[in-house]
C-alpha cells in the first residue's frame, strides 16, 4: 500500500513518534488515521496524541463577563493575517461582539451579526463587521461563540490565540480563584470537566490499550491476574488525572487537584469551555 509523506508527517506530528513507526503504524492500518493512532499507543506507552485539529486560519479569543448579571460569552473571531489579529479596531470589535453575545443570548451567529450594533444603535453588528473590514481591508468572521450563565470565570492569553471559560456553582466564588482555574484549562488542555463525562468508549478504549501495554511487558509474565487488574486501574487512575480536569493537579499547586481547590472554596464545577484560534470546530 502506498502511504503518502504528507499522512506520515501529519501522524508524526500528532503522536510526537518516529517518522518510520508512524509509517509502519499507517501501512498496518491500511492508511487509516485513527487506527494507526490506536496501534502507536498501544505499541508505545509514552505517545502523546495532540488534541484539536487545525486549518489555516488567524483570529482572535476573547471573553467577556457581566458579574452583576451572571452572564459571559467566549468568542472567536477569525481574519486573515496575524498583523491584524493584533490590530486594536480588530480587538474592539471580538470585544464588542463578545458583549452583545453574552447581553443579548442569540441563539446563533447569525442572529448575533444582526444584532444593534452596542455604541451604533441605528445599524447592525454585521454593519460594525463591514466598517471594520473597511479600515483593515480584510475579511473577517465570526467562527463560534458560548454563552454561559452563572458564577463565571475567564482567562484568555495575552496574545488571544486561547481562551477559556469556566462554570461553577456554589454561593460566591473567587474571581481570582476562577480565572486561575480558567488559566490552568489553558494551559492543560483537559478532554473533560469530570470522569462522567468521558463516554464509555473512550474508558474501554482506554482499558484495552492499558492491557496490550501491560501484555506486551515481559516483567508480568508471571504477575497473577489480580495484580494485572490493579496495574490496569493504575494505568486508568493516571490517564484521568491527566484528561479530567477535576482529577489534574492544579498548574500553581500540584498537591492538590483542581476538584480539591474548588471544593476547599465551597465550590463545584459545572462546565468549562476552551477555544483556541484555528481548531476545527
Amino acid at each position: 500500500m502506498n502511504i503518502s509523506a504528507a499522512a506520515v508527517k501529519a501522524l508524526r506530528d500528532k503522536t510526537n513518534l518516529p517518522m518510520m513507526d508512524c509509517k509502519a503504524a499507517l501501512m498496518e492500518a491500511n492508511g487509516d488515521p485513527e487506527k494507526a493512532t490506536e496501534i502507536l499507543r498501544k505499541k508505545f506507552k509514552d505517545a502523546a496524541v495532540k488534541r484539536g485539529e487545525r486549518e489555516t486560519a488567524e483570529g482572535r479569543v476573547v471573553a467577556y463577563i457581566d458579574p452583576a448579571q451572571k452572564v459571559g460569552a467566549i468568542l472567536e473571531l477569525r481574519c486573515e493575517s496575524a498583523p491584524v489579529a493584533k490590530a486594536e479596531a480588530f480587538i474592539q470589535l471580538a470585544n464588542e461582539l463578545a458583549k452583545q453575545a453574552a447581553l443579548k443570548d442569540p441563539k446563533s451567529v447569525e442572529a448575533l451579526m444582526a444584532l444593534p450594533a452596542a455604541a451604533h444603535s441605528t445599524y447592525t453588528m454585521t454593519d460594525r463587521m463591514q466598517e471594520v473590514v473597511g479600515q483593515i481591508r480584510e475579511n473577517m468572521k465570526v467562527q463560534r461563540f458560548t454563552r454561559l450563565t452563572g458564577l463565571l470565570g475567564e482567562y484568555c492569553h495575552h496574545d488571544g490565540t486561547v481562551g477559556v471559560m469556566v462554570q461553577v456553582e456554589g454561593e460566591k466564588a473567587d474571581p481570582q480563584l476562577l480565572r486561575d482555574v480558567a488559566m490552568h484549562v489553558a494551559a492543560r488542555n483537559p478532554l473533560a470537566g469530570r470522569k462522567e463525562e468521558i463516554s464509555a468508549d473512550v474508558v474501554n478504549k482506554e482499558t484495552e490499550i492499558a492491557r496490550e501495554q501491560i501484555a506486551a511487558d515481559p516483567k508480568n509474565k508471571s504477575k497473577p491476574a489480580n495484580i494485572l487488574e490493579k496495574i490496569i486501574e493504575g494505568k486508568l487512575k493516571t490517564w484521568f488525572a491527566e484528561n479530567v480536569l477535576v482529577e489534574q493537579p492544579f498548574v500553581k499547586d500540584d498537591s492538590k487537584t483542581v476538584g480539591q481547590l474548588l471544593q476547599e472554596a465551597g465550590l463545584k464545577l459545572v462546565r468549562f469551555v476552551r477555544y483556541k484560534v484555528g481548531e476545527l470546530s
